[in-house]
């Protein structure tokens, strides 16, 4: 009886509760509520392309449920932003409940369309998100820079298909460049007016060339890229003020030097190119040069971030002075199924986070004259790296088709199981392979101390005092100004980058 009794009065108390209009919020005095930032800077966009999400937390610092009456942006519908609040999407809101000591995030987004702004290249957009009860507002301001670009992708057909390109007997979401293009005009000459934005993979067509001017931003989307289709030509020539760079197209900080943003640059059988003053950064392979026609020149190039190869020779005749690599997930340098390669004054470093990567990767395939090493000639060059062989070296059949040599260069090589060292194509102390090369076989021995590898900043410090002077001039001539234009001719270190004294 006892029980029954207890249970009538627990059911009665519950009723009453539960027919509670829910609990009982106040207006918002306008004042009470406390922002997690009081300004919302959104990354740079492109022109109508939509921004990442960013978030803003509002608290309710007082003891009491409150309502309030009126959230919204200041351009109200008009705005070019978007913001989404307790899960509704929307610009403006009313009556949102905020418990008392409770948070609730505001996200916020953007697209832009530049033009139906401004006139300029860059333009500022701002608004602000206003908290208003009665007289009394609180406000979080909203600002994101704006880039007008060039924008270059296939076309979409009727039946919802896209433009592809023929490639190594399958199709790619792709598309030629037109020297008569009825929007862009001759999108075979790329300039610094306007970003380059690329969705697919760009292509040259055969017999013509591409012309990218100094200062040019050319920015990939994920699984896009550029191809030189087979006696098609690509010449990318910047300045050491303004170099050319070739880069994915998230411009959030966050994916300053993240990789495998895009795809590949594509030199294809029988095309052929020139590098100078660019940079390649977050790829999938930065530059793959496939069986080209001559020789692909690469002059104060750099190359970082690739998921697998910086610069991949496939079979290729490449000559590259002041080269430089870092972070590269399979080699910084390929030069493989043979061919024919000459660096002078480069550094292949390699500081990929994760183990089985190398700085160079020399093979000949199957060992075939067909697939030989005509030549792999480093002079000059830093190959060093985090891994602890930084030249990894395969050899097949006879001795005469793998043709190597290195001159005055460190090679980091600890071969901690000493079982090649020594021995072709590893013969260190033979000078007809290796002649006045330094040859690291500890992590300490000969370290180059970069100055920060992290950040790609691959010059070599004050420490570095075993590479420092020790260039042969002779091959120093040929290259008479580093990277960053400092004369090398006096006293030439070894390497992209002069040394210069921190006193200086």
């Amino acid at each position: 009886m006892k029980f029954i009794y207890s249970f009538i009065i627990i059911f009665i108390t519950f009723g009453f509760t539960s027919c509670r209009n829910d609990f009982d919020f106040e207006t918002s005095s306008g004042t009470d509520l406390r922002f997690s930032r009081d300004t919302v800077y959104l990354d740079t966009i492109f022109s109508n392309i939509g921004s990442s999400t960013y978030t803003l937390k509002v608290y309710n610092t007082t003891n009491n449920d409150i309502k309030i009456p009126s959230l919204k942006l200041g351009k109200g519908e008009n705005s070019n932003f978007r913001l989404m609040v307790d899960g509704v999407a929307g610009k403006v809101f009313n009556n949102v409940e905020l418990l008392a000591k409770d948070s609730m995030f505001i996200f916020v987004e953007t697209t832009v369309d530049i033009q139906s702004l401004t006139n300029q290249k860059e333009f500022l957009y701002t608004d602000q998100i206003q908290f208003t009860s009665g007289s009394n507002s609180q406000k979080v301001e909203l600002v994101t820079l704006v880039k007008d670009a060039i924008f270059l992708y296939p076309q979409k057909f009727a039946d919802g298909t896209k433009e592809t390109l023929p490639f190594d007997g399958d199709e790619i979401e792709g598309f030629f460049l037109d020297e008569n293009d009825p929007i862009n005009g001759n999108e075979l000459i790329w300039t610094d007016n306007k970003p380059y934005v690329i969705y697919g993979y760009a292509a040259v067509p055969s017999n013509k060339t591409l012309e990218v001017e100094a200062g040019a931003q050319i920015h990939f989307h994920d699984n896009s890229g550029l191809l030189v289709a087979n006696n098609g030509n690509i010449n990318a020539v910047g300045t050491i003020q303004n170099p050319i760079i070739f880069q994915g197209d998230r411009l959030e900080p966050s994916f300053e030097n993240v990789p495998g943003q895009w795809g590949s640059i594509w030199l294809t059988v029988g095309s052929s190119g020139n590098f100078e003053n660019a940079i390649i950064k977050n790829a999938t392979v930065g530059l793959l040069i496939n069986k080209n026609q001559g020789t692909v020149n690469l002059h104060n190039l750099q190359v970082y971030n690739a998921t697998d190869f910086g610069i991949l020779g496939r079979a290729a005749t490449i000559r590259g002075t002041n080269v430089v690599t870092n972070n590269c997930g399979q080699a910084a340098l390929g030069c493989t199924f043979g061919g024919d390669y000459h660096f002078i004054q480069s550094t292949f470093g390699n500081y990929w986070n994760k183990p089985n990567q190398t700085s160079v990767v020399i093979d000949n395939y199957d060992g075939t004259p067909e697939f030989a090493i005509q030549q792999a000639l480093f002079q000059n060059c830093i190959i060093y790296g985090s891994s602890s062989e930084s030249l990894i070296m395969n050899k097949q059949g006879s001795d005469s088709n793998f043709n190597i040599k290195f001159e005055n260069s460190l090679i980091k090589f600890l071969d901690f199981s000493n079982q090649v060292f020594g021995t072709f194509p590893y013969a260190f102390d033979n000078p007809t392979y290796f002649s006045n090369c330094l040859v690291a076989r500890t992590s300490q021995q000969y370290r180059p101390y970069f100055k920060n590898t992290n950040k790609n900043e691959m010059m070599i410090t004050d420490k570095a005092t075993d590479l420092i002077g020790i260039g042969n001039p002779i091959f120093a001539q040929q290259v008479p100004f580093d990277l960053l234009g400092n004369s090398r001719l006096s006293s030439p270190d070894l390497g992209a980058y002069q040394n210069i004294p921190e006193s200086q």
